[in-house]
């Protein structure tokens, strides 16, 4: 029997949350509480070692908070309820080869919704219908990851949790060593999504093009939480706290 996620877009609740790694000398999330509605789009910035990733990492449960609690769509992350978290939730880490491991891109984006209890002929439809969604289509599918190009990586990597169906669809630093042609390309697929998006990055620009609302990140501390516009527009914020602008993409967070 299939446990694949639909087409339903989840809430996000994180209350109280903090978690400390083991030897570390300060926590590295600190009483961080905000809620994200179903559909929204919203992005964590902040330099590096803020927490971005840590916390992006409790949203499946990889990690398990040291206090506090999350839920996703009023579903505790506890670890009697991970599989079926794991099927409201896709992560997509920021090494896209981490996801991207079979002989072929079909494969790579089958390979979930098998393991979730789809049949091979359903298994393959939802890996073509989300290589396609992100440009790579019925030539792609057949190639294998080590052929793509860096761009090309990202958003194959980012079809294989779209296969799944998730209701939330994190991703974690989704423009890392992309020039600016596949920072839109990106961005232009995030924005077209109607699941829930959360997306880490310490791009504020990306972070403005891509969401309507951004959290920052600081040292554990959820420091604010703005319209992405007005975050984007308090350069003395996000300097205090360790980001830029590159301005690439300021035309389009506008």
């Amino acid at each position: 029997m299939s446990c694949l996620g639909g087409n339903e877009a989840w809430s996000v609740e994180i209350d109280g949350l903090g978690y400390s790694y083991p030897g570390a000398r300060s926590p590295a999330l600190s009483d961080i509480s905000f809620a994200i509605e179903p559909g929204e789009h919203v992005a964590i910035v902040g330099p590096n070692g803020a927490g971005k990733s840590t916390l992006l990492l409790h949203l499946n449960g990889i990690l398990e908070p040291n206090s506090g609690s999350l839920s996703i769509g009023g579903l505790p992350v506890i670890p009697e309820n991970l599989p079926d978290i794991r099927t409201r939730v896709g992560l997509v880490f920021q090494d896209p080869d981490d996801q991207l491991f079979m002989p072929t891109l079909l494969e790579d984006a089958a390979f979930g919704p098998l393991c979730h209890g789809a049949s091979h002929d359903e298994a393959e439809d939802r890996a073509r219908r989300a290589l396609e969604s992100v440009g790579l289509g019925q030539v792609d599918a057949d190639r294998a990851a080590h052929h793509l190009s860096g761009g090309e990586k990202r958003r194959a990597a980012l079809a294989t949790v779209l296969s799944l169906q998730p209701g939330v669809l994190a991703l974690d630093e989704p423009t890392a060593s992309l020039d600016g042609r596949g920072r839109r390309q990106i961005a232009e697929i995030l924005r077209a999504r109607p699941q829930t998006v959360i997306v880490v990055t310490h791009d504020v620009e990306f972070a403005a093009a891509v969401s309507q609302r951004t959290v920052l990140l600081d040292g554990g501390r959820l420091i604010a939480d703005r319209p992405s516009d007005e975050l984007l527009d308090d350069i003395e914020l996000l300097l205090n706290h360790g980001l830029e602008l590159s301005r690439w993409l300021r035309e389009e967070a506008r």
